[in-house]
C-alpha cells in the first residue's frame, strides 16, 4: 500500500511536467473507442432505470434519471469525435486541457451517481437480483474504465473509486458476514486495479513519448531534407512539392501564379577571386534577403549552384514585373564578407501559369527557358516566356551539349585568311579561323557557337587548341609568314594565358614573333588596367598584338597611347563605306595616320571591291584582308598559295 501511495505521488509531479504534445495525445486516447462509453452509458441506463422503477424507491428514480441525463451528454460529447483535432493540435482547436476537464467532470459525474445508485439499492432494497444488478453495473463499469481511460489515470482512479467505494460502504451497512467479505473483495478489486491503472499508464506514456519523439525526428528529418544546407531556403525537393501545391491551388481560383527563376551574373568570378567562402557567404546573404521579402505567402527556394526560384500569387502580369525589379535589386545590394564587399548582378526568366503552362514540368521548362535568352541578352535583364523562344533556345542548348566533347572527337577544325600587302600580291600573315562541323547539325556558323562556348568557359580549352593548332601549320610555312590568332575576353582574363601561349610556342617550334594574337576593342574597356599587364607580359616574350576591329567600341585615344598595340584593324564597316562618298575615305585616311603617328601599322578587313582596294592603296594602309583577294581556306591550300601556285577562285590579285 506504501508503495502504491508512492506511486500515486510521483504521478501527480510526472503528469504536470509532460509535454504539451504528449498531453494532447494522451486526452485523445480517452475518446479513442466512443462505441464502447456510448454502449456503457446505453447499458447502464437501461439497467439503473429497470432496477429503480421496479424498487419503486423516489430517490433511486431521481438518481436513476440523473444517470441517463449525464450519459445523454457524455454520449453526445462522445459523438462530436474531438480526438482528431486534439492529435493535430492544430490552431483553433479545442485546448486539450479545456477538452480534459470536460470529460472528466461528465466521467466523474456518471461514476459517482453509479456509485450512489449501487448504494442506494444496497439500503433501500431487500431483493437480491436487484442488489446484483447495481453492484455488478457499477463493478462491471469500474473494472472497464480503468483500462479505457488509463492514459489520464487521475480520471480513471477517481471513477474507480467513486463507484466502487460507495458499494462497499453499503455492503459494509448490511452488518452480514457475506457482504462483509464481498466489500473486502471489492477493496482488494480497488487496490489492484490502481495499480494495474498506473501500469497500464507507465505504458501508455512511455509509448506516446518514444512516439511523438520519433515523429519529432522524423518530421526534423524530413525538414532537413527539404531544406538547402547553406542558405536555409527550400531546396530543389521542397521547391517541386510546394510549387506544385500551389499550381492545385489555381484552378478556379482569380490570382495567377508566377515563377521568378533567378541566376546570378558573375558568381564564377567571386569563387575564382575570392575563394568559396566568399562565395558561399555571397548565397547565403541574398538567400535571407530574398526569404524575409518573399517568404510569407510565396517559396524561396535555391535550386542548386547560383540558382534561386522565387514564387508568388499576383494579380496580373505586371505584378510579376515589380516582383523581377525587387529581385534583381536586393541581388545587386553588396553583401560584406571579410571586410570587402561582394557585388553580383542576376538575370531572370519568368513564366506565368496558367497562360504559360499549368504543369510543374511545362513552366519550370518555360522559365527555364527565358532565363536562358535574359543570359543571353545581356546581365541585368527579366524575360517573360514566350512561346517563340523555344526553338532558337533548344538549339542553343543542345549546340552547348554537343560541343562539350567536340573537341575530343576532333569536330573543330582551322582555316586561314591571307592577309596581303598593299599591292595584293604578297602574303604577309594569315589569321586563323576557327570552324565547327558537328557530328548531328553539320556546319555551325562561328557567330552562333562562339557565343555559347564563351557562356560554358569551353572556350578556354578551345582557345588553347586554336593556339596550338595554329603554331603547328604556321612552323610549315616559310619563315617571313606570321599567323593571327582571335583571343576571346575569357581567354584575355585566364590566368594561365601566357603558359598557354609559351607552351604552344614551345611544343611547335614556331618563333614567337611570327605569331600575332587579336583582341577586339570591346574587350579592353571592361578592364583597361588588366588588359594592360596582359599584353605588356605577351609583347615580352615577342609575341606581336593587334587592336581588331578599331573603330567599332568607344575609340578611346587615351588607351591607345597606353596599350602595347603593334598592328590597328580598321572595322569592315568602314571599308564597305568606302564607295560611298569622301567622308568615308576620309575616316579611313585618319586612322590611317593615326596609327602611323602612335607607331602601328594597319590592316583593312573585308575588302570585297575593286574600288575599295583603290582607295585603301591611296591611303598607305600598310595591308588589306578580304574576299577579294583570297577566302579562308584548309591549311593545305594555304601551303600551295605560299608556294607560289595560284589557287582559282580563291586568290584574285
Amino acid at each position: 500500500m506504501a508503495s502504491l501511495i508512492s506511486r500515486l505521488r510521483r504521478l501527480r509531479h510526472s503528469d504536470q511536467t509532460i509535454a504539451a504534445h504528449v498531453r494532447r495525445t494522451l486526452v485523445a486516447s480517452l475518446y479513442a473507442s466512443p462505441q464502447s462509453l456510448i454502449i456503457g452509458a446505453l447499458t447502464s441506463s437501461a439497467i439503473s432505470g429497470t432496477v429503480a422503477l421496479v424498487s419503486g424507491n423516489r430517490m433511486m428514480n431521481m438518481c436513476a434519471i440523473a444517470i441517463a441525463i449525464v450519459a445523454g451528454l457524455r454520449t453526445t460529447d462522445a459523438l462530436r469525435s474531438h480526438r482528431p483535432e486534439l492529435e493535430s493540435g492544430a490552431p483553433g482547436s479545442v485546448p486539450a486541457t479545456r477538452q480534459e476537464l470536460v470529460y472528466r467532470a461528465g466521467a466523474v459525474c456518471y461514476s459517482a451517481l453509479l456509485g450512489v445508485f449501487g448504494l442506494l439499492t444496497l439500503l433501500y432494497t431487500a431483493d437480491g437480483v436487484l442488489q446484483l444488478l447495481a453492484v455488478t453495473t457499477a463493478v462491471g463499469y469500474a473494472a472497464g474504465i480503468t483500462g479505457r481511460n488509463a492514459g489520464r489515470p487521475w480520471i480513471a482512479l477517481s471513477q474507480l473509486c467513486l463507484t466502487s467505494l460507495p458499494i462497499v460502504f453499503g455492503l459494509l451497512a448490511a452488518v452480514d458476514p457475506l457482504k462483509a467479505l464481498l466489500a473486502v473483495v471489492i477493496l482488494l478489486f480497488i487496490v489492484a486495479m490502481m495499480d494495474i491503472t498506473l501500469q497500464t499508464y507507465d505504458v501508455i506514456l512511455k509509448a506516446t513519448v518514444a512516439s511523438a519523439e520519433m515523429a519529432a525526428l522524423a518530421e526534423h528529418h524530413a525538414a532537413v531534407a527539404r531544406r538547402d544546407d547553406l542558405t536555409g531556403v527550400a531546396n530543389r525537393t521542397a521547391f517541386r512539392e510546394q510549387f506544385e501545391k500551389e499550381l492545385q491551388a489555381l484552378h478556379g481560383r482569380s490570382h495567377l501564379l508566377a515563377i521568378h527563376w533567378l541566376d546570378l551574373d558573375g558568381f564564377k568570378e567571386i569563387n575564382d577571386s575570392f575563394g568559396h567562402h566568399a562565395g558561399n557567404a555571397l548565397l547565403t546573404g541574398i538567400a535571407r534577403r530574398l526569404k524575409d521579402a518573399f517568404g510569407s505567402g510565396g517559396i524561396v527556394a535555391r535550386l542548386g549552384g547560383d540558382e534561386f526560384a522565387v514564387v508568388r500569387r499576383i494579380r496580373e502580369r505586371s505584378d510579376a514585373a515589380r516582383i523581377g525589379s525587387r529581385i534583381l535589386e536586393l541581388v545587386e545590394r553588396p553583401v560584406h564578407h571579410d571586410a570587402r564587399e561582394l557585388d553580383v548582378t542576376g538575370s531572370l526568366g519568368v513564366a506565368i501559369a496558367p497562360a504559360d503552362g499549368t504543369e510543374a514540368d511545362t513552366l519550370l521548362k518555360n522559365a527555364d527557358l527565358a532565363l536562358y535568352r535574359a543570359k543571353d541578352s545581356g546581365r541585368r535583364t527579366i524575360c517573360f516566356y514566350e512561346p517563340l523562344m523555344d526553338e532558337k533556345v533548344e538549339r542553343s542548348r543542345d549546340l552547348a551539349a554537343e560541343m562539350q566533347g567536340a573537341l575530343q572527337r576532333g569536330e573543330f577544325d582551322l582555316v586561314f585568311q591571307p592577309i596581303f600587302d598593299l599591292d595584293g600580291k604578297r602574303v604577309r600573315s594569315c589569321e586563323a579561323l576557327l570552324r565547327w562541323t558537328n557530328r548531328r547539325y553539320g556546319s555551325v556558323s562561328p557567330v552562333e557557337f562562339i557565343p555559347i562556348a564563351e557562356k560554358s568557359s569551353l572556350i578556354v580549352a578551345i582557345g588553347s587548341w586554336v593556339l596550338h593548332e595554329a603554331c603547328r601549320v604556321a612552323k610549315q610555312w616559310p619563315a617571313e609568314i606570321k599567323v593571327a590568332v582571335n583571343l576571346s575576353p575569357i581567354q584575355l582574363r585566364s590566368a594561365n594565358l601566357l603558359e598557354v601561349i609559351a607552351s604552344a610556342l614551345a611544343t611547335t617550334g614556331l618563333a614567337a614573333d611570327r605569331l600575332e594574337v587579336e583582341i577586339t576593342e570591346s574587350v579592353l574597356l571592361e578592364d583597361v588596367e588588366a588588359s594592360f599587364a596582359v599584353l605588356n607580359e605577351i609583347n615580352r616574350i615577342n609575341v606581336r598584338t593587334t587592336l581588331d576591329d578599331f573603330g567599332t567600341g568607344y575609340s578611346s585615344l587615351s588607351y591607345l597611347t597606353r596599350l602595347p598595340f603593334q598592328t590597328m584593324k580598321i572595322d569592315r564597316s568602314f571599308v564597305a563605306d568606302l564607295e560611298q562618298g569622301p567622308a568615308s575615305v576620309a575616316i579611313v585616311q585618319a586612322i590611317v595616320d593615326l596609327a602611323i603617328k602612335l607607331g602601328m601599322q594597319t590592316i583593312a578587313e573585308g575588302v570585297e571591291t575593286e574600288a575599295q582596294l583603290a582607295q585603301l592603296r591611296r591611303t598607305h594602309c600598310d595591308a588589306v584582308q578580304g574576299y577579294l583577294l583570297a577566302t579562308p581556306m584548309p591549311a593545305s591550300r594555304v601551303g600551295t598559295l605560299l608556294a607560289g601556285m595560284p589557287l582559282r577562285g580563291e586568290l584574285r590579285p
